[in-house]
């Protein structure tokens, strides 16, 4: 009896072993398929395929007064090799905000429609693939110039370039899906400076929010150099032929030289993902649950941070292949 219930453990373990490092018995014929909105797969096209992504984020509630931008990318990406793909994507921007005075970040109220904001090129190599091998594994490389400050909407240059890495493993025969990712981005920035009707209604904003009199409003024009480190990872479960729920997360933390650590916020939320033969689409809700460091003058939520990130997120993908 002994030697029988070491048999049917040492069984079962060997089976549990195999599961897991063993390749999914799946069609990944939707190679490179966006599960979630914010975290990414391992996964690259194959060679010679075409994508076209349409992006629609909408960010929102900083706290006080009104505040609601939209960032959107349209974006195309080629397989040049099985292992590797590139794109490029034209950005775009809305914004909303009144109400609400962020001393260097946001000087006051600014409104428009559709904007170009930018441009960026991406590559990325396929290292060990999701589907042979025990886990796949790729690496990023980013490079994006914008001429919009997102936060305030007004002129600003801003080069980062991103290097990340993007892992990914299936379970269940392809039906549940992991991913976790790692990046980092250095970031360079140049203020363009306000002009003089900006910057008298800015300062007599400061004037009445600190009490004093002789109070300035502050928008730096030297060049800023900045780095950002962002983790995330990500769960989704096939639940119906095409269809994915799941839920992922993302914590960024910035440094810049002079201050250290300027900000920290995380990040978590439930996604959908439907996909069919030539298109899919992802949904993920974003809310940001712990943030801090910086926070701007009589913010009431100390518990996060809402300089440069808001309270709530909701991005929208759309892919077509050809």
């Amino acid at each position: 009896m002994q030697t029988l219930n070491r048999s049917s453990i040492f069984g079962a373990a060997s089976l549990g072993f195999m599961a897991f490092f063993s390749p999914p018995l799946i069609d990944r014929a939707e190679a490179d398929e966006n599960l979630f909105g914010y975290v990414l797969g391992a996964e690259t096209l194959p060679k010679g395929a075409s994508e076209m992504y349409l992006w629609a984020t909408h960010r929102w509630d900083k706290g006080q007064g009104t505040y609601s931008a939209y960032d959107t990318e349209l974006e195309y990406e080629y397989g040049v090799t099985s292992r590797f793909t590139a794109s490029l994507a034209l950005l775009g921007q809305f914004i909303n905000t009144s109400g609400l005075v962020i001393d260097a970040y946001l000087p006051g109220a600014e409104s428009y429609g559709l904007k170009f904001s930018g441009i960026e090129g991406k590559a990325k190599y396929n290292f060990l693939a999701p589907a042979l091998d025990p886990i796949g594994l790729s690496m990023m490389f980013e490079l994006h110039h914008s001429i919009l400050d997102s936060h305030s909407g007004l002129d600003k240059d801003t080069t980062s370039a991103v290097t990340s890495l993007q892992l990914q493993k299936y379970f269940l025969d392809g039906q549940l899906v992991t991913v976790g990712n790692l990046g980092l981005e250095a970031t360079y920035a140049d203020r363009a400076p306000l002009n003089a009707a900006t910057q008298s209604s800015a300062d007599i904003a400061m004037q009445n929010l600190t009490g004093d009199p002789s109070a300035t409003f502050e928008w730096p024009t030297d060049p800023e150099m900045e780095i950002e480190l962002t983790t995330g990872a990500g769960l989704s479960y096939r639940f119906a032929p095409n269809w994915y729920v799941g839920a992922e997360t993302q914590y960024q933390s910035e440094f810049e030289t002079q201050v250290g650590q300027e900000r920290y916020s995380w990040f978590a939320g439930p996604t959908l993902h439907y996909g069919g033969n030539k298109w899919w689409a992802t949904l993920t809700f974003f809310k940001q649950l712990k943030g801090g460091r910086e926070q701007y003058i009589n913010q009431a939520d100390t518990n996060l941070h809402l300089i440069e990130k808001t309270k709530n997120e909701l991005r929208l993908k759309v892919g077509y292949n050809f």
